[in-house]
């Protein structure tokens, strides 16, 4: 939904809200994964996106703030089975720190052509998370499909119930990385039709393109631990 106002005339504040602060990287040590938990907890992120594994290291850290910890799972193939995936989240949302739960979609499957499957394994993932009280944020994996099965991906998303369409992970590889460009945005958006939230993730650096997907209506956006003081315009 577009905001009330231009995003350019936003706080610091405001900003931050739309911003799922990225924490994924899988060489990071304990010690660096705490530092940016503070750290996106300090400016008001939405939430901080981490591995499952750190949740209980995370927690004092968003422990009375506005900012809570949103999980990835099955991350980044998204290629287990159902019976696994609905496991890891019902493993991550009997914590009260967590806000929202994010999974990949199984997108090999997605270019498989085989939507009914893909449908199917969502809505058993989104009914777990509704059942904790929490939302689910599908990624597509947008880098790797073609426009039908980008469009084909919403239908299946909103089909099984799922809160969110979310583009991508940040760590495909052998596709060149376009992430949440306008357009891509604007494509979802359109075959959308506000029946579900939209989030923005991958490749978004600058303060221009955080301000313009804002200012088109997106929902939340992921945004990586280099790149938060550039799309908030921090001077540090």
């Amino acid at each position: 939904m577009k905001p009330e106002k231009k995003a350019c005339e936003m706080s610091v504040a405001e900003l931050a809200s739309y911003i799922d602060y990225s924490v994924l990287k899988p060489e990071f040590t304990e010690q660096e994964i705490i530092d940016l938990t503070k750290d996106g907890a300090a400016l008001g992120c939405a939430t901080i996106c981490i591995n499952p594994a750190y949740i209980e290291l995370c927690e004092p850290y968003v422990r009375g703030t506005i900012t809570k910890l949103c999980p990835v799972t099955d991350f980044p193939f998204g290629d287990s089975s159902t019976e696994s995936r609905v496991a890891q989240i019902n493993i991550v949302g009997k914590y009260d720190c967590v806000g929202e739960i994010d999974i990949v979609a199984n997108f090999g499957k997605l270019r498989s052509g085989k939507y009914d499957e893909v449908t199917a394994d969502l809505k058993a993932c989104a009914d777990a998370a509704h059942a904790l009280g929490h939302e689910l944020k599908v990624i597509l994996e947008t880098d790797a499909l073609n426009e039908e099965q980008i469009r084909q991906g919403c239908e299946c998303i909103i089909a099984a119930g799922a809160d969110y369409i979310k583009t991508s992970t940040g760590f495909l590889t052998g596709h060149e990385a376009k992430g949440a460009t306008v357009d891509m945005i604007a494509m979802i958006m359109d075959q959308n039709k506000g029946r579900a939230k939209i989030k923005g993730s991958g490749c978004i650096r600058t303060r221009e393109h955080f301000l313009q997907l804002i200012d088109m209506g997106i929902d939340r956006m992921g945004v990586g631990y280099k790149s938060v003081p550039v799309v908030l315009d921090l001077k540090r």
